[in-house]
């Protein structure tokens, strides 16, 4: 058998080389030796951090389509994608500038990008608040220019800040996350629904953590970067935990909510239906009678009234 592997073509080769090291691929794969359990470790946990990196390029997707396809963002919390985003684009900016193998955080470049989108779709989508605001088409694109705006300023001021405030930052990443998912564990709480929410997305979150606790140990082993995965971790049991006790459940209390805020049901989502508002007009009144009947004297009639002057 070692005849074959030490014989791989020299792509396969080259690969393998760049991906576990040259130590590590001669004792696994030319060697077969099982018994080296360092490179074991090490190269099941290059595995499992390239497989994070492509799941999380793809991860929030079905998120994305879920609102799209709804047109709708129920149930999601503008405040947490705020806070999620921001923490990690400070996980990829304190893991590049330190070097670290792009392994072990790819999946935070991918993921900093979907939410930007997500987050978009939820001030785009943003649902009306009161009846009044149904009679006024909504016009988000302040909101929308703005928030681009102060993303694109955070994401310059993470990658040239100076190496102790980015330290401090990704410290800051831990109270980030818990105040990323409370306002999401809330509100699904408040609604007993989690709304548009992928249980995709929150599945692939919760293994995701998991696996990123493996893999900071065997490749950073940075106290701070793991602490960060194990609290998400914690957090998004939670959210899943949640998704699984309000499955299938939201689209009756929503309808009760807009009624008892004196919002039709029937116009719930007038204003993301091509900026449609009915305008009723009221029934003008009905003229008098004898107004179009005036040739027929002054006589009484039901729909009109005699009207007499006096002479002095």
């Amino acid at each position: 058998m070692t005849s074959i592997t030490r014989n791989l073509p020299w792509f396969i080769k080259d690969l393998g080389v760049s991906i576990v090291g040259q130590k590590c691929y001669v004792s696994i794969v030319e060697n077969l030796d099982l018994g080296d359990v360092e490179c074991l470790k090490y190269s099941l946990s290059k595995g499992v951090g390239i497989a994070i990196v492509v799941g999380g390029s793809i991860m929030k997707v079905p998120q994305l389509l879920l609102i799209l396809g709804a047109r709708s963002a129920r149930g999601l919390s503008l405040t947490a994608y705020i806070l999620e985003t921001l923490s990690y684009a400070i996980t990829l900016a304190y893991s590049s500038r330190n070097g670290f193998p792009f392994s072990t955080y790819g999946e935070n470049l991918f993921l900093t990008i979907q939410n930007v989108f997500i987050t978009l779709l939820i001030i785009l989508y943003s649902p009306p608040r009161s009846a009044r605001q149904l009679t006024t088409a909504p016009n988000p694109t302040g909101k929308l220019l703005t928030t681009v705006a102060l993303m694109a300023a955070a994401g310059f001021a993470l990658f040239t800040a100076p190496a102790s405030a980015l330290a401090a930052a990704q410290l800051g990443t831990l109270p980030l996350s818990l105040f990323s998912k409370l306002p999401q564990i809330a509100q699904n709480h408040r609604a007993r629904s989690t709304g548009q929410l992928s249980a995709f997305a929150v599945i692939s979150q919760i293994g995701g953590c998991a696996a990123r606790l493996f893999t900071t140990a065997q490749e950073v082993n940075d106290p701070l970067v793991a602490a960060g995965f194990a609290l998400a971790l914690a957090l998004n049991l939670v959210v899943g935990l949640q998704l699984y006790v309000y499955w299938g459940k939201g689209v009756a209390q929503e309808t009760d909510t807009r009624a008892r805020e004196g919002v039709p049901a029937t116009e719930k989502e007038v204003y993301g239906q091509d900026e449609k508002v009915d305008i009723v007009v009221p029934p003008q009144s009905p003229a008098p009678y004898q107004a179009t009947h005036s040739q027929q004297g002054s006589q009484s009639t039901p729909y009109g009234r005699k009207w007499a002057r006096k002479v002095d």
